[in-house]
């Protein structure tokens, strides 16, 4: 027995100590500025999560990035009217090229809502606006969900000085560590061919 507990206490540090290098890695390999610019695409979709993606991805619109706006995973309770007053000076694209929605609730979830809204308009390519940390599995989650489709990434870094001095912060080491097992969990279940949730 005692044999056995030094094996599992040995095998669970050898865990723990490869866990953050993986954490550390991943960390690194984030952009730690946004892209000054992206290539043109068809369609341009925002993953809601965070006040400056939508703010981006109107930007881009605006810049002629793309024809349409998708914005996936909107909270079901947040009208219209009200996205448009936070993004005042921006309030016209959504009248003319703005579409928003309310069913996703999660990356998978967001890839197949985004999947419809791309056939719907019979677009090629997209630029996907969403946080730097969140867009490896993004991408890997798009990429998985339309392979014929081009993928332009597009990361949001709103605070870069954060992710610059990562393990100084306890509250985004948690966030980067859940990030992290979250992507290789969804690459296992890409590579398996699994179905999401």
């Amino acid at each position: 027995m005692l044999r056995f507990l030094r094996v599992f206490v040995r095998v669970g540090l050898l865990v723990v100590v490869l866990s953050g290098i993986g954490v550390a890695l991943f960390a690194h390999s984030l952009d730690r500025q946004e892209r000054g610019d992206v290539a043109a695409a068809d369609g341009i979709v925002v993953l809601t999560g965070g006040a400056d993606r939508i703010s981006d991805g109107l930007a881009l619109l605006e810049r002629g990035k793309g024809r349409r706006l998708f914005i996936s995973g909107v909270h079901a309770g947040v009208p219209t009217e009200m996205l448009k007053r936070q993004h005042a000076a921006r309030a016209a694209l959504f009248d003319c090229c703005v579409d928003l929605d309310f069913q996703a609730r999660n990356t998978y979830e967001n890839a197949l809502e985004t999947r419809r809204w791309v056939a719907a308009n019979d677009f090629r390519s997209l630029v996907l606006v969403t946080a730097s940390y969140h867009l490896p599995r993004a991408r890997l989650e798009f990429e998985a969900a339309m392979p014929a489709v081009l993928i332009h990434p597009y990361p949001v870094v709103p605070e870069a000085s954060r992710i610059r001095r990562w393990w100084q912060e306890p509250a985004l080491i948690r966030i980067l560590a859940l990030e992290f097992v979250k992507y290789w969990a969804a690459s296992l279940r890409v590579t398996l061919g699994l179905p999401g949730r």
